[in-house]
């Protein structure tokens, strides 16, 4: 399943975030890569101890978990710090998968990698290329977001970055361990709770359909999830 959700952050929070951004030294994205990724990734990223980097995924954090898209769609266990990357130069990431373990640095945490999540701080028309292009089994789909919207897509895809030929593509990226690992049963979570919700106000949340559905979802979730 791969969601979109936009505006999770606001113009003027990019804004703010951006110009911060521009005031502080980024280093090679190789340091944050696995044995497989390096080889085709060339970028560069913010020091994932900088107090920056810190601020802002804190910021991207407490408002995700504001957001019923996300947490309907994510059902988030376990968050990964958000990172951020600069792609510019001709910079680009070739295909790759994820790595299914990633260790939380200076904790023993680790998290399962369910979904990675893309938020984009660039506007497109601010860079050509740069393109987030996901295979899955309906074909490769390229995403290019607003600045402030996120796509959030199954860690189990291949997935590359188009070459940056002009202008600079900045974003945060993370993951996360759902409550539900499988993505077959998240989508079906996720697509009946957009329909309860839906429906709810058509109907009103004590109509009788409304309360059978928010059973069943509630008994899917018992039986799925991972606490």
């Amino acid at each position: 399943m791969l969601i979109c959700i936009p505006q999770v952050l606001s113009k003027a929070q990019v804004a703010a975030c951006r110009a911060r951004m521009e005031a502080v030294n980024w280093i090679d994205g190789k340091v944050t890569a696995g044995e497989q990724s390096a080889a085709v990734k060339q970028n560069s990223q913010l020091p994932e101890n900088s107090p920056l980097a810190t601020e802002i995924g804190h910021l991207i954090l407490d408002t995700l978990a504001q957001t019923p898209q996300f947490i309907s769609a994510a059902l988030p266990a376990k968050i990964f710090p958000p990172l951020f990357n600069r792609y510019e130069h001709g910079g680009h990431f070739g295909l790759h998968v994820d790595n299914a373990i990633r260790h939380v640095p200076g904790t023993i945490v680790r998290i399962r990698t369910d979904l990675s999540c893309t938020l984009f701080f660039s506007e497109p028309e601010e860079y050509e290329g740069g393109e987030l292009i996901i295979e899955d089994n309906y074909g490769a789909q390229a995403v290019k977001l607003a600045a402030g919207d996120l796509v959030l897509y199954p860690s189990t895809s291949l997935h590359r970055v188009e070459s940056v030929t002009v202008g600079a593509r900045i974003c945060s990226f993370f993951w996360l361990q759902s409550m539900v690992r499988d993505d077959g049963e998240r989508t079906l979570l996720y697509d009946l709770d957009q329909n309860i919700q839906s429906l709810a106000v058509t109907l009103g949340l004590n109509h009788p359909q409304v309360l059978q559905l928010s059973g069943h979802y509630h008994n899917l979730i018992r039986r799925w999830a991972e606490v």
